[in-house]
């Protein structure tokens, strides 16, 4: 697993260990970051069920103003620490160790672009895009990407899904505010 492109373009990242983490493939997310380009430089990200960092990390790298990191998992936000410290001083960016649902009800600030990647076996995604929805915590031309095992089905109140893409088994739906 590695930053794609931007200031720390080909930087290895520390993994987990372990058959139960599915990290994001780097051709997912290299296809990712091409959809999103022209939306990342200066954007606020929240990278959600954040794991290791890889997402936010991507974006840090290439110009995000700011990247707010959360996972309910302690060792998640381990990993992360670490594959921050490989980037230096000088990043700006916020870590939570909290629940989804507990960290998008106190939320005060909406952002540019939304991460979803949690474990494919929780309904965790759909369930936090109705509260981003809900709660109007994607600004006005925001992106709030959803990757999972399969097509995305049904609606989300606030959000309008725009696009989804296929990767072999990743799925990845994008939505916008209505």
């Amino acid at each position: 697993m590695r930053i794609i492109s931007g200031k720390y373009r080909s930087l290895v990242l520390s993994e987990f260990k372990g058959k139960d983490i599915r990290p994001t493939a780097d051709r997912v997310k290299e296809s990712l970051f091409n959809i999103l380009s022209a939306h990342i430089a200066g954007a606020r990200v929240l990278d959600l069920f954040c794991g290791s960092g890889s997402l936010g990390l991507e974006c840090i790298s290439r110009g995000a103003a700011e990247v707010h990191f959360n996972d309910v998992s302690k060792e998640s936000i381990a990993v992360l620490r670490k594959n921050l410290a490989k980037l230096g001083g000088g990043i700006n960016c916020k870590i939570t160790v909290l629940d989804y649902k507990l960290f998008l009800s106190g939320a005060k600030t909406a952002y540019d672009v939304i991460f979803l990647d949690p474990p494919y076996r929780l309904s965790a995604g759909a369930e936090a895009l109705c509260q981003i929805g809900e709660r109007r915590l994607l600004n006005e031309g925001g992106i709030a990407v959803l990757e999972r095992d399969c097509p995305f089905s049904g609606g989300v109140a606030g959000l309008e899904m725009y696009d989804e893409r296929k990767y072999g088994k990743t799925y990845l739906s994008f939505f916008k505010n209505q």
